[in-house]
């Protein structure tokens, strides 16, 4: 009896465990296309994106990382509005690469922050969220990111940065090691989006 139980237990851990792997790596495979299309500016990247969004929502959900898991929800969203935004045609309304200023970069500075103390003190307090004010303060400043992004903004890839090196600590903690290599990776892209995005700007004026 006691054999068959922890048996059954290990068949049932380990299904998990293999399970949970797939959906990290499928959606680590989605992200990382996106990631190459973003690049290019090329639109298809948010379908990509909000793929492998989809597939962050339930992992982070059962991993207790629910200000991740609330992240990629709006990742979803951000996806389909980004992905109307790019798709305008005309030349008046098409988006290009630029700057945002000081006062309105201020304002969104400000909302992160105000926002990542809003989401720690509640996952703190009412849910058995891990990590709550580091996860909060990376997602509250993920969210203000993924908004610039979609507006083409390159004040975005440095926001990126930062963030990317902060989640491969998180991650990492979490062990979820897939996600943290990816942050690796997308520290390194996003290194590489800030330059491409910065030509792309100053090609404007040449």
């Amino acid at each position: 009896m006691g054999r068959t139980i922890t048996s059954n237990t290990f068949h049932f851990f380990n299904h998990t465990f293999i399970l949970d792997l797939g959906i990290e790596i499928a959606s680590i495979a989605l992200a990382l296309t996106y990631l190459f299309f973003l690049m290019r500016q090329n639109k298809i990247c948010w379908f990509f994106g909000i793929a492998s969004s989809l597939l962050g929502i339930v992992l982070f959900y059962k991993t207790a990382l629910y200000s991740e898991a609330l992240l990629y929800v709006y990742y979803v969203i951000i996806g389909i509005y980004g992905y109307i935004l790019w798709s305008k045609k005309r030349d008046r309304e098409a988006l290009s690469v630029t700057w945002l200023k000081s006062r309105p970069l201020l304002i969104f500075l400000g909302l992160s922050i105000i926002g990542g103390l809003v989401l720690g003190f509640w996952f703190k307090n009412y849910t058995n969220a891990d990590l709550p004010y580091f996860d909060a303060f990376t997602t509250s400043f993920s969210f203000m990111a993924s908004y610039l992004e979609a507006k083409k903004y390159i004040n975005a890839w440095v926001f990126w940065i930062f963030i990317n090196g902060a989640n491969i600590a998180l991650y990492g903690t979490k062990l979820l090691y897939g996600y943290a290599i990816l942050a690796f990776i997308y520290f390194v892209f996003s290194v590489i989006g800030y330059v491409q995005w910065k030509k792309s700007y100053q090609l404007k004026f040449h």
